[in-house]
């Protein structure tokens, strides 16, 4: 036998070591790490559209935007977007008082006012301001280029407002301008028509005309207030055309029925009425 023989052979085991221990390394950090800022920017973002205002939201796109000015106004281009944002709910306005577009559509003209037009604007309130006090002075009984009567001017009262200047002539208790509850002129109405004809024909400016009538008892089986109102309107017009007033100056015939009383006694005469408004420019 041999040296050998009966001796048990020895086997030796080696260890392979695996680095980091048991947490099988550090890259799921890394992963997690980037995930939770992802997630605080994202909610960042969320609050900062919450918290600010569009022209806040606009300086920070702006903010961020190259610093080589494409366009002589932020977001003014005719491009791709037309100058809208995200954001944007209207178009962006233009400059000035014309289009910065060589050919721009109705909905980017430019609606500033220059200088001059607000001075040309300022110049015509004043002349038609002028020219009200000229025809109120004309229509006054007491002055002595009067031109109506003591007789006509018991009927008219005279304003002017921001529509423009209004001459109101009514019914009196023994003196109306038309047969009860009817559209037909009394021979006053025709004078008054032939009167105001001379006076407005001292400017070019466009008229209207409104008819009004006093209330009537609610048990009537039909209220004529809104046909009455209408026709007696109608009427004027008619003669006042008739008179040789220019039918193309006429802007408009309304009737308002007793909706617009002249005294709080509803039923009263005098909330029978017609006023012919002398328009401003634009009116």
């Amino acid at each position: 036998m041999g040296a050998h023989d009966g001796v048990a052979p020895v086997i030796i085991k080696r260890k392979k070591v695996v680095g980091g221990g048991g947490h099988h390394g550090g890259a799921w950090k890394v992963a997690y790490a980037d995930f939770v800022t992802a997630m605080m920017a994202f909610f960042l973002l969320m609050w900062l559209l919450n918290a600010t205002t569009e022209k806040q939201r606009k300086g920070i796109a702006d903010y961020f935007n190259p610093t080589i000015p494409i366009n002589r106004i932020s977001g003014g281009g005719e491009g791709a977007f037309g100058g809208d944002s995200v954001f944007s709910e209207d178009q962006v306005a233009q400059n000035g008082t014309g289009a910065s577009g060589q050919m721009p559509t109705e909905e980017r003209q430019a609606r500033g006012d220059s200088g001059a037009a607000k001075e040309e604007q300022k110049q015509d309130q004043a002349e038609f301001d002028r020219m009200a006090k000229e025809i109120e002075k004309a229509l006054s009984a007491t002055s002595g280029e009067s031109m109506v009567s003591e007789q006509l001017a018991r009927h008219i009262v005279t304003k002017v407002t921001d529509e423009g200047l209004i001459v109101e002539f009514f019914d009196l208790e023994d003196e109306p301008l038309f047969r009860p509850d009817t559209a037909e002129p009394e021979p006053i109405l025709g004078e008054i028509a032939g009167m105001l004809t001379r006076v407005f024909g001292l400017t070019k400016n466009n008229v209207a005309i409104n008819g009004h009538t006093r209330s009537y008892p609610s048990m009537l089986r039909t209220n004529p207030v809104w046909d009455l109102s209408s026709e007696r309107a109608q009427r004027m017009r008619i003669l006042m055309e008739t008179a040789g007033f220019d039918a193309a100056r006429l802007q408009r015939v309304s009737g308002f029925a007793d909706r617009k009383p002249a005294v709080e006694t509803r039923m009263s005469v005098r909330n029978n009425r017609l006023e012919l408004i002398l328009l401003r420019n634009g009116r």
